[in-house]
């Protein structure tokens, strides 16, 4: 005998069959009441069926509804309704400063006295080498690189770890393992232990470079995304210009303090980022790929405004559906997948942005002090310029934001920065063969500062945005930690070889050496001009269509538009359906 289903086990039955009728029974064994029974839950099935549907389309219609205003608020707007996810991704990306704090101090300190004579040589007093000490160019290459060796490696752990633990957990575990790496350095004897506590502090700034620019585009809409990714090379850019300040008043000291105060000043960053990042929200689009919806929610409350035109719903729907849409394309969540169809595209444009900093000439003339010690010029001049040239770069990063990416697009400022850093470069080299005319070296200085200017207008803002843009989100994390590590490798290569390019016991090139990163900016001109797209003003979900569609890198701009208007119209064109079935019913 059969008995009546109850709401329960009609519940489990649908979940497990749910084109399984009961009138299939025999029907000797039903009664009046099962049958009644019956007819009821199937219209209770009709029923949620229907109401399943009516939230699919207003999910659609959410969607669209949310698309639609992503591209019409302002960014005064959206500083305004996303106040707190501003505050966030800023304390976030405070934890770059530390890496850029660091990625001047041992580069300039080769020019410094009191460090020479600690970890160098006695090579005799020229205009070269006053102090009489110089590091020898295998110990200047391996400790100018020790720490982007153990970036890179701390970059790979954190696409793994990010998975699992979520950014906050990673960030703030950084940060520990950091305030222990720091001691190795501060008390190293010998270059050996130097070497080895860069390594060490490697690890956690390359968590902190990875994370820092998935963190922002992730938390904020799409009008904010350009400002808060290159936010992160605005904080190199503050700890670079204060390593140089730091520098600069410790030149004057005469003992082994002038260069461990540098040192010891690392562990600031910790000892006030630990306790305020302890309470960060983690990111909603981690929290969807894990299927922690309710805790998706949460995090976006906290992130958006109560007054914010984009509800906390149409905002989790966004992502859901995006994450969704990816899903179907076979967007995995693994490194194989970033070099699987159109992702190879992706990873290949987020490697070469992040690369295109180096290869426009980074090391000669960004960390500059000891070429300027090697074009003839004494120490106090020396790091006096580089403060100068520090100052101006910070002030370049703010036109940057306020005057430039606003109003002209990705693709041209890079081109544009690009091609001219190429030609300073060009004439930096070419005015060697004047040097011995009284104002050459100062030329050749001041030439490289506008290089930094440049450098802060496009290649240094956009090597970080674009990577944190361009890549799928369900692989964002890994995209941007790929496009890292393409720039650790190639730094590695560039710091390596650019000690035996200056240095007088090698190739002793001098100013030369430019005439070899102006080539290989000119070649990074060319690659960006084919390969390069516009990102400007399109949403994720609007960047997955026109990479599916393998839409050539110089049509972006022409597809995207046409996508926009498109989804206004289908937007526009569900509002009015709906209209008149309400009128009709």
């Amino acid at each position: 005998n059969w008995a009546p289903l109850s709401d329960l086990d009609f519940r489990a039955e649908a979940d497990l069959a749910p084109h399984i009728s009961v009138y299939q029974r025999p029907a000797s064994k039903i009664s009046d009441q099962t049958l009644s029974n019956t007819a009821k839950m199937e219209r209770r099935e009709t029923g949620k069926k229907n109401e399943v549907t009516e939230n699919l389309m207003l999910a659609s219609d959410d969607t669209r509804g949310s698309s639609t205003l992503e591209h019409s608020i302002t960014v005064r707007q959206a500083v305004h309704h996303y106040r707190s996810a501003i505050f966030w991704c800023l304390a976030v990306s405070m934890t770059v400063v530390m890496e850029g704090y660091d990625t001047i101090l041992l580069g300039n300190l080769w020019a410094y006295p009191t460090f020479q004579q600690k970890y160098g040589e006695y090579v005799g007093v020229s205009s070269q080498t006053r102090s009489g000490y110089q590091l020898t160019p295998a110990w200047q290459a391996g400790l100018g690189n020790a720490a982007g060796v153990g970036a890179f490696f701390g970059a790979l752990l954190n696409g793994i770890l990010v998975n699992r633990f979520g950014q906050r957990n990673t960030i703030v575990g950084a940060l520990m393992a950091l305030s222990c790496f720091i001691f190795v350095v501060f008390f190293s004897q010998n270059p050996q232990v130097l070497l080895t506590g860069q390594l060490l502090c490697g690890i956690p700034w390359g968590i902190f470079a990875t994370s820092a620019p998935a963190y922002a585009s992730e938390m904020l809409p799409m009008v904010l995304r350009v400002y808060f990714t290159s936010w992160t090379n605005m904080c190199f850019i503050i700890g670079q210009f204060i390593a140089s300040g730091v520098l600069r008043v410790c030149l004057s000291r005469d003992d082994e303090w002038g260069f461990r105060i540098p040192f010891a000043l690392q562990w600031f960053w910790p000892a006030w980022l630990i306790p305020i990042l302890m309470f960060a929200p983690e990111s909603p689009w981690h929290l969807v790929r894990q299927g922690k919806l309710e805790e998706a929610e949460r995090s976006i409350n906290r992130l958006q405004a109560s007054d914010c035109p984009i509800s906390h719903k149409q905002t989790l729907m966004a992502i859901v559906e995006t994450n969704k849409a990816e899903k179907d394309l076979a967007a995995g969540t693994s490194y194989k997948h970033c070099f699987k169809g159109v992702e190879l595209r992706r990873t290949e444009i987020a490697c070469m942005c992040f690369m295109g900093q180096v290869l426009c000439g980074l090391p000669i003339a960004y960390n500059a002090t000891y070429f300027y010690e090697q074009v003839g010029l004494p120490a106090n001049i020396t790091y006096s310029l580089n403060i100068g040239g520090y100052g101006l770069a910070l002030f370049s990063a703010f036109c940057s934001w306020f005057f430039l990416l606003p109003r002209v697009g990705r693709r041209k400022i890079y081109l544009g920065g690009a091609f001219t850093m190429s030609l300073l470069l060009f004439l930096i080299a070419i005015l060697t063969s004047w040097k011995q005319h009284h104002g050459v070296a100062e030329a050749q200085a001041y030439l490289t500062i506008v290089w930094k200017a440049v450098f802060q207008l496009s290649a240094g803002q956009l090597g970080w945005a674009i990577p944190a843009e361009v890549g799928s989100t369900r692989l964002r994390q890994k995209t941007i930690v790929l496009a890292r590590n393409s720039y650790y490798l190639v730094h590695t290569v560039g710091t390596s070889v650019q000690p035996y390019f200056l240095n007088p016991r090698a190739l002793d090139l001098g100013a030369r050496a430019a005439f070899v990163w102006a080539t290989t900016a000119l070649l990074f001109f060319t690659w960006a001009f084919f390969r390069l797209p516009e990102t400007k003003n399109l949403t994720y979900e609007e960047l997955n269509r026109l990479f599916a569609q393998r839409v050539p890198s110089r049509e972006f701009t022409k597809t995207g538009a046409g996508i926009v208007k498109h989804r206004e119209s289908e937007r526009l064109a569900s509002v009015a359906t709906g209209t008149s079935q309400n009128s009709t019913v």
